[in-house]
């Protein structure tokens, strides 16, 4: 009780497409009885000319006899086959126009809705205690109560309508029968629209009250809808998880293609950037490896392992983490300003290989300043 009175929120929309896969949808019984006496009465009146003839057609022939009919038992059962079919061929198109606005009415009340679903055996519902619940629920209730009220209009409906127009009827029996039937069926053409006019007003207030009720049986308590984009989104904390392996692996591979690189620019304790130069492969130099911070620390530390050079240039690094991706190439705009770092670090290679002489000191380079996110700031105390 306490979670059902906790459901005041309204259906997701997967909730609600769960539902009509469910066979959940809303359907106004009403909606269907006002498609099924107010068409099928509309349809009898329009073809009344019609039926009364063939009516009148169907009995003369069917109560016609010869003496060879009535001593032939065969005859007589041929005879009868031939009326029912004639029978079916007269009110088998009415009926199937009913049933087709009785179709129409419920895709009316709640939208097209094919499923298999409600067929399937349900074991849950063979707990009397369970079916006790679902008869004695307030939906339930409220049905019953409509659907009693209503009965009970359209008997007081016919109950008068009759009682007022019972000469009309005592007058049909002595009349021939076609006439009779044609005087019935105009007497009987009010009753008919009484009736017509209490249902449209029972299902004026059946439809919308039936959404309402499935509304009010879809809706979902907090917890539900939390749980609900959990299964929808994924687990916040798993995807945090995962998203976080993810950064370590990627950092792994980063990690691992350190030694490999050419240089390291570092500014010292925010941004480590590696990169990577072979003029037969590359047509400018490439991004193997860059962090800031901690794992800008780490990459600095694998350079240094490997043995291979790290520069401490602040505003080239700042540039070259902000505009570069890693697997990437550099930016054209800093080319100038790497090509004098690479320069620097082959001939400091050469130098220490015994093949040139050692350059006097790092040069010093331009980076255009719109590529330097700190440009312009206070400079901030490296350690």
């Amino acid at each position: 009780m306490a979670d059902a009175q906790d459901r005041n929120l309204p259906a997701t929309e997967r909730k609600l497409r769960r539902a009509r896969e469910d066979g959940q949808v809303a359907r106004s019984r009403d909606l269907g009885h006002l498609a099924i006496v107010g068409g099928g009465g509309a349809v009898l009146m329009a073809t009344a000319p019609w039926l009364l003839e063939s009516t009148q057609r169907l009995l003369e022939g069917g109560l016609r006899f010869n003496a060879r009919d009535l001593a032939s038992p065969d005859m007589m059962l041929q005879r009868l086959g031939q009326l029912a079919l004639a029978f079916v061929g007269i009110v088998g198109p009415m009926g199937a126009v009913v049933i087709a606005l009785a179709f129409a009415a419920g895709v009316a009340a709640g939208g097209w809705n094919f499923t298999w679903k409600p067929l399937v055996p349900k074991f849950s519902h063979l707990d009397p205690l369970a079916g006790l619940g679902r008869m004695v629920s307030r939906d339930q209730l409220g049905n019953l109560a409509k659907a009693s009220f209503l009965a009970l209009v359209l008997g007081v409906i016919g109950w008068a309508y009759l009682g007022s127009h019972l000469a009309d009827f005592h007058d049909a029996l002595a009349m021939p029968l076609p006439a009779a039937l044609r005087h019935t069926g105009q007497a009987l053409v009010g009753g008919l629209g009484l009736l017509v006019l209490a249902l449209l007003v029972a299902a004026a207030i059946d439809l919308p009250l039936q959404r309402q009720m499935l509304a009010r049986r879809l809706k979902m308590s907090v917890q539900e809808v939390k749980q609900e984009m959990k299964d929808s989104e994924g687990n916040v904390e798993v995807k945090a998880k995962v998203k976080a392996r993810m950064r370590e692996m990627a950092n792994r591979r980063m990690l691992a293609a350190v030694p490999e690189a050419d240089l390291v620019v570092m500014n010292p304790t925010h941004y480590a950037v590696a990169l990577k130069y072979d003029e037969t492969k590359m047509a400018a130099p490439r991004v193997v490896a860059k962090g800031a911070d901690l794992m800008a620390m780490r990459i600095r530390d694998a350079a240094r392992e490997a043995k291979v050079p790290v520069l401490q240039e602040p505003p080239l690094a700042r540039a070259l983490y902000a505009h570069t991706e890693v697997d990437q190439e550099i930016p054209a705009r800093l080319f100038a300003a790497v090509a004098q770092v690479l320069a620097y670090v082959y001939q400091l290679r050469a130098a220490l290989a015994g093949r040139g002489a050692m350059p006097a000191s790092p040069p010093t380079v331009s980076v255009p300043v719109d590529l330097d996110p700190d440009h312009g700031k206070p400079a901030e105390a490296e350690t």
